[in-house]
């Protein structure tokens, strides 16, 4: 759990520090640094995509997550908790900004989460960190979100902040299955997760740069039904990995 602790550290600081310099810098600049963050994180997404060698896993895993992320309602869920978050810890402000504050702390919470738990280096990062003790990976991701989170809190508030408890929450439990399920992740299982993160991050950069607005926390479980697909057909014989 060290990486996970360095991870929460760094988003702690970088947050912190753009809420503090976020109102001094123009409305115009501030949706500049959305814009290109949500270029970077197209590039990104369009790269993990890249990883799978069957396109067919990623996309059964996609459409059939994203069923089951509307039937459980993830999105609203993940939305639900940020207000209540802001309710709870950001405060009301004039009451004419009320309503505003409101979706923009939530935004903020909920693109932070995504983009900070969604990927190759949170999953094989925390995965590394339970099942040896090896942090590495995620002190690497922990620089880089500690800069996302600064960009990020300078141009959406204060919940950004609270996307620490998603990192915790996410990241933590990948450890703990990382030290329970020892070798059980293989290479295809992780390199098509990392797939199906791809398209999720390629959903989250519509969002940034106000494209389309996907449900993205809906798609989530497909960053579990990817690996699981890999498996099956293992255990089937069949060679769905590679193409």
């Amino acid at each position: 759990m060290i990486g996970t602790l360095l991870n929460v550290v760094t988003v702690a600081i970088g947050g912190t520090l753009g809420v503090l310099i976020g109102d001094r810098l123009p409305e115009r600049v501030r949706e500049s640094v959305i814009t290109g963050l949500g270029l970077v994180t197209l590039a990104v997404g369009v790269t993990n995509a890249q990883r799978t060698g069957n396109i067919i896993i990623p996309l059964l895993a996609v459409v059939s997550g994203v069923i089951l992320g509307e039937l459980l309602n993830l999105d609203g869920r993940l939305r639900g908790f940020g207000g209540w978050l802001q309710q709870r810890f950001g405060g009301s402000g004039s009451p004419g900004s009320g309503r505003d504050e409101r979706a923009r702390f939530i935004n903020g919470f909920v693109t932070a989460s995504l983009l900070f738990c969604v990927g190759p280096l949170t999953v094989l990062g925390s995965i590394q960190d339970g099942m040896t003790g090896q942090y590495e990976l995620l002190a690497i991701k922990s620089v880089l979100d500690g800069f996302a989170a600064l960009a990020f809190a300078s141009a959406m508030g204060v919940g950004v902040l609270f996307s620490i408890i998603t990192v915790v929450v996410v990241q933590g439990g990948l450890a703990l299955m990382g030290a329970l399920a020892g070798g059980f992740m293989t290479d295809p299982m992780i390199a098509e997760m990392s797939a199906a993160g791809g398209v999720l991050l390629i959903g989250l950069a519509l969002v940034q740069l106000e494209i389309k607005q996907p449900r993205v926390a809906n798609f989530l479980p497909a960053l579990v039904i990817a690996p699981l697909l890999v498996a099956i057909g293992a255990a089937l014989g069949i060679a769905v990995y590679p193409l």
